[in-house]
């Protein structure tokens, strides 16, 4: 799939001051990821088992971290 034709979706931890900004796609046998504030510039794609078990342990450090504080 082009890039450019990717439905790109922002984090949900995206700042609201326009930093920090995640966007990712679905790209059919990869996930894409770029920075918003230059999406025409380098993006990076991974295999989807490799963003499912990163997007999982980050969920799992956040628990963890809530847990810790509670």
């Amino acid at each position: 799939m082009d890039h450019g034709q990717a439905r790109w979706f922002k984090s949900s931890y995206s700042g609201g001051s326009g930093t920090e900004c995640v966007e990712v796609a679905d790209l059919a046998s990869v996930i894409g990821v770029r920075d918003s504030k230059r999406p025409r510039e380098a993006r990076l794609t991974v295999q989807r088992s490799a963003w499912t078990e990163f997007v999982r342990s980050l969920r799992s450090s956040a628990c963890r971290g809530l847990a810790e504080h509670s």
